[in-house]
């Protein structure tokens, strides 16, 4: 059978999924391959692990369920833990494929692993690559990515005012079932993975599953049942419970849900249920994640340099007992503690105390920001590498906030925390541990 190879790295969906639906329309055979990249595992230069164990869970769950979704549609997925630079030359080997289909990633690290597979196949092997993980196209953007303003309003507006978003891809057809591959294939477990298995406690504000199936369920059960949507922006700031923001950003991260599916759901809400400043506010945050993922399209590895996009010449500390404190939920500062407990325990923290704890680290504390987006990186469930440095870069003030802001904590604290509920939940718990 003519067969083609799907990479999945972080577009782990069958729906609205470029890869498969130009695979499927053009090969008798498709076959979809993930690995669980060994670099992804090894520590960085601050001593962290690239992925911890909660967004490892997550991503098994993930992968769990496109399996099933997969063999239903004759589509085999092979899950491995070997560098794709030595699987899928030996995949593509070993069952013949012409092809190769995968989402284009452009930052330093995915981008040399990309490389070397293309480098390794013969030239009889066709390789299609796309950009698959944006809300406005690079194709539909107003500008250049050399042109992308330095500031997040102009490029909303300009995008709002002169791009369109392209509909939902449609899912293809289903193949024949004898494009399914005899041998089952096994998904790694935490433990093979490296890690020992762990309970999460039951007051997370992230107690889903991963996959495309827990994430449509979330869609209906937050915009649908709940219609809290609707109040998206009056609770989006909230901190306790699952239900204060949309809690979408795991599976934006890993790709079982896209920001395409997100935006069409909300504008069927729009029709049927009720259209206000809330309904557009889950839009615009889509639109942030779009602009980081710009930025780092624009300035590469700028990004993660000490100066930023901008360059700056700050002094910032290393020292790592103060980094430990902050880690540990031992600062000074018991608003900031209890998001770094949340964090240590849960792999989740909001919005709200992100940006907090991240200002703490580099406005108060002046420790360098990279070692607190390295921790971010290691700890997050919703890790995206676009995201997370960019909002890193921003509240460190090397990046693109013009005003340079530094969180007042206390005031913070008692303005989205005034009865201390949040502070109590995290802080409490640990006491008694």
């Amino acid at each position: 059978m003519i067969t083609a190879l799907v990479w999945l790295r972080n577009d782990v969906r069958f729906q609205d999924q470029q890869s498969f639906f130009n695979a499927c329309k053009s090969y008798e055979r498709v076959v979809a391959y993930y690995t669980f990249e060994p670099k992804d595992f090894e520590k960085t230069t601050w001593g962290f692990q690239k992925t911890g164990k909660f967004r490892t869970r997550f991503n098994i769950e993930t992968l769990q369920s496109l399996q099933l979704e997969l063999k239903e549609k004759n589509i085999t997925l092979i899950v491995e833990k070997r560098s794709a630079t030595v699987g899928i030359p030996h995949w593509i080997e070993d069952l013949n494929a012409s092809a190769l289909f995968f989402q284009k990633e452009w930052t330093a690290e995915e981008k040399l692993i990309s490389n070397a597979v293309c480098d390794s196949l013969s030239n009889k092997v066709q390789i299609f690559t796309h950009y698959d993980q944006f809300l406005f196209h690079p194709d539909d953007i107003p500008m250049d990515i050399d042109s992308i303003p330095q500031v997040f309003t102009v490029f909303r507006k300009k995008c709002e005012k002169y791009s369109t978003i392209k509909s939902c891809i449609p899912e293809p057809a289903i193949l024949d079932k004898k494009s399914l591959l005899a041998a089952p294939f096994t998904i790694p477990t935490l433990e093979e993975l490296g890690f020992a298995s762990f309970d999460t406690p039951t007051h997370t504000a992230f107690p889903f599953l991963g996959g495309t199936t827990s994430a449509l369920n979330r869609i209906t059960d937050y915009f649908w049942k709940s219609e809290r949507l609707s109040f998206y922006k009056q609770t989006r700031n909230g901190l306790l419970g699952s239900d204060y923001s949309s809690k979408y950003s795991p599976w934006l991260a890993n790709g079982s849900l896209s920001a395409r599916m997100i935006y069409w759901e909300v504008q069927r809400y729009e029709k049927e249920i009720q259209k206000n400043e809330s309904t557009y506010w889950l839009i615009f945050e889509l639109i942030w994640r779009d602009y980081f993922k710009y930025i780092s399209l624009k300035h590469g590895n700028a990004i993660f340099h000490l100066g930023g996009i901008l360059d700056k010449k700050y002094t910032w500390d290393s020292n790592s007992e103060i980094f430990l404190k902050w880690t540990e939920g031992k600062t000074t500062e018991p608003f900031v503690n209890a998001n770094m407990i949340e964090l240590k325990k849960t792999g989740f923290m909001s919005n709200r105390g992100r940006q907090n704890v991240a200002s703490f680290f580099a406005k108060s504390m002046l420790m360098d920001w990279r070692m607190g987006a390295a921790y971010f990186e290691q700890q997050l469930i919703d890790y995206d590498v676009h995201s997370n440095w960019g909002n890193w870069l921003y509240v460190a003030g090397v990046g693109n906030d013009p005003r340079d802001r530094k969180f007042n904590i206390k005031l913070q604290a008692d303005r989205y925390d005034a009865k201390g509920q949040y502070q109590k939940c995290w802080l409490q718990n640990t006491l008694f541990e």
